[in-house]
């Protein structure tokens, strides 16, 4: 499966680089319950690997704001870093 495939390098990925990152890879569970649960605790960046990934791309989306935006997947660890780290 690509998709959690990607997910979980992602996750590595931003692990290495000292991202707290909290994996929502319950199969059984439909993305509304996942953007649900995900607000509910008060994720303050959420990154949705799916659809977007046939064109390559991750949204990223900025909970305070409400801002999203489609980020590469070779730029998403650079990217997410500099959204936690305030830069």
């Amino acid at each position: 499966m690509e998709v959690l495939a990607t997910a979980e390098r992602l996750t590595e990925q931003l692990e290495a680089a000292g991202i707290t990152v909290l994996l929502d890879d319950r199969l059984k569970e439909s993305p509304g319950v996942k953007f649900k649960d995900a607000e509910l605790i008060g994720v303050p960046t959420i990154v949705v690997v799916g659809r977007g990934l046939v064109d390559g791309v991750v949204e990223v989306k900025d909970r305070a704001t409400g801002d999203r935006e489609d980020v590469a997947v070779d730029d998403a660890t650079a990217h997410i870093t500099g959204i936690v780290r305030g830069g």
